[in-house]
């Protein structure tokens, strides 16, 4: 079971006078915390909340897999046909803007940015009444961890939903209600800013202690895909070569491993989200139920099922059968009859024909008192075969001159393919690229916003509802716009 100290200060937290931290208001605001700045033991708490408020249902759970991925051609509402109908508006972009499942990432990724707020304006306090240099420095490292945990959420929104308001200190419920919206080059500025103050400041890795922590190379490969949505390929180029020229990460040679409990926090890892029942049945709730909304519908015994939504579509299966894509087929797709290779049964009678296996989780591992499936299961956010291709798509665009790495474009996606049991290809193409971009991220929402970001969603989604012109955004929520008036909603919503 994960132990580590990373997840244990976490669970301190919860269980300590400390808990303000994770209330935080809406927006920006910033609680009062009674910290004692002068004690260096206390630098890490209001971080520990800004990575808690990540684990948060409202950014990485039942919403997030709706927008990020259902919405795509990979997933299928999944569950049953009546269950949920706002996800199946998601499913079938019929959606409005008083959707609540929209409205729950428009304020759960603000209540990342609120917390992330309170994390940096308290470092500088700590910074300002610590005498030690050694500490001083600790506060500033911390703050970059703060900055990474801001920009991935202000990613998150500014993809969601094209504008939203621009927060980055204190304000009073007045001022957040008068806030108008930030361009959408104005919030990717701030991002990079936040991004590039972090890659300064944070180390290259930690001990195993502190798995899962952000580093420099998170705040890189994160920068590097925030220049990817904006067709800036030099910088894609710069920021993925440095990462691959360090020999920090590699990947796995095993594909199913990287989704698997003993392979979270591996060697391929940038970036995840970690979730821990810390082994235990009962207490503090230190987990995300991110696996447990799409693990199998109706299995049996209790602790191997979960709500069965954002299920493989045919779509995404034929697509990888049609390639020989055998290797990752078998992570991705967890059919019902079959039986893992851990000995756990997928039973015929379960809701839906096939689930997303890259959340499966062996029943060995869901303790807790009520079902617990996947509650030990990380989210990944940012994985090395993704730096990878990032770094063919910026070959293929004619960044060419950034070869710290000794990689090429063509060289670089080889190397993902060859992973997956597939033959090298002699050509460098976009649709290479993005082909194996779907295949290797498959069912890890990234696949929607990439057929916007490319052009192809108009075409791609015409079939299961997309409008062009309108739905490459999701609408400002009714419940934002009636809290603040200057909120402009996206073209062609009403």
């Amino acid at each position: 079971m994960k132990t580590n100290r990373f997840y244990l200060l976490i669970s301190l937290l919860l269980l300590t006078g400390c808990t303000d931290f994770l209330d935080i208001r809406t927006e920006a605001t910033i609680p009062s915390s009674g910290l004692d700045h002068t004690k260096a033991d206390n630098i890490y708490l209001p971080i520990s909340a800004a990575y808690a408020s990540l684990r948060s249902g409202d950014v990485h759970a039942f919403a997030y897999i709706g927008a990020f991925e259902i919405t795509s051609d990979n997933a299928d509402k999944g569950s049953t046909p009546s269950d949920n109908p706002e996800m199946r508006q998601l499913d079938e972009f019929t959606y409005t803007s008083s959707n609540s499942l929209i409205n729950t990432l428009w304020t759960g990724n603000f209540n990342v940015v609120s917390a992330a707020n309170n994390a940096i304006h308290e470092m500088s306090l700590f910074e300002a009444a610590l005498p030690n240099e050694s500490n001083k420095a600790y506060a500033r490292q911390c703050a970059g961890e703060a900055k990474v945990i801001r920009a991935y959420a202000y990613f998150n929104l500014t993809r969601l939903f094209g504008k939203v308001p621009l927060i980055d200190t204190t304000m009073t419920s007045e001022q957040l209600a008068a806030l108008p919206q930030a361009t959408t080059a104005d919030l990717y500025k701030f991002i990079e800013k936040d991004l590039q103050e972090a890659i300064a400041v944070l180390p290259a890795s930690y001990s195993s202690e502190w798995a899962g922590r952000i580093t420099k190379y998170t705040a890189m490969a994160l920068k590097a895909k925030v220049h990817l949505y904006q067709n800036e390929w030099d910088s894609v180029a710069v920021l993925t070569d440095n990462i691959m020229a360090s020999h920090q990460f590699d990947l796995m040679p095993d594909f199913r491993y990287v989704f698997s409990i003993n392979g979270e926090n591996c060697k391929e890892s940038l970036f995840e989200i970690q979730s821990s029942t810390l082994g235990n049945a009962t207490g503090e709730t230190t987990y995300l139920e991110y696996a447990y909304v799409q693990g199998p519908r109706g299995n049996t015994p209790s602790n191997m099922q979960g709500w069965g939504f954002c299920t493989p579509s045919d779509n995404l299966i034929q697509f990888l059968t049609g390639r020989g894509d055998s290797i990752r087929a078998a992570t991705t797709l967890l059919y019902r009859g079959t039986k893992t290779p851990e000995g756990d049964s997928i039973k015929t009678g379960c809701s839906n024909p096939v689930y997303n296996g890259k959340v499966y989780t062996p029943s060995a591992y869901n303790l807790w008192n009520f079902n617990g499936y996947g509650f030990d299961h990380n989210v990944r956010i940012l994985r090395y075969s993704e730096v990878l291709l990032m770094y063919a798509e910026a070959w293929a665009h004619g960044a060419t001159s950034h070869t710290a790495s000794g990689y090429t474009g063509l060289s670089a996606l080889n190397k993902v393919r060859v992973r997956a049991g597939l033959k090298p290809l002699e050509d460098l193409t976009f649709q290479a690229i993005w082909d194996e971009r779907r295949a290797e991220l498959a069912m890890e929402e990234d696949r929607f916003f990439d057929l916007v970001r490319t052009g192809q969603a108009s075409t791609v989604l015409s079939s299961l509802g997309f409008t062009a012109s309108k739905n490459e955004v999701f609408p400002i929520p009714a419940a934002q716009r009636q809290l603040n008036t200057h909120l402009v909603q996206n073209p062609n919503y009403n």
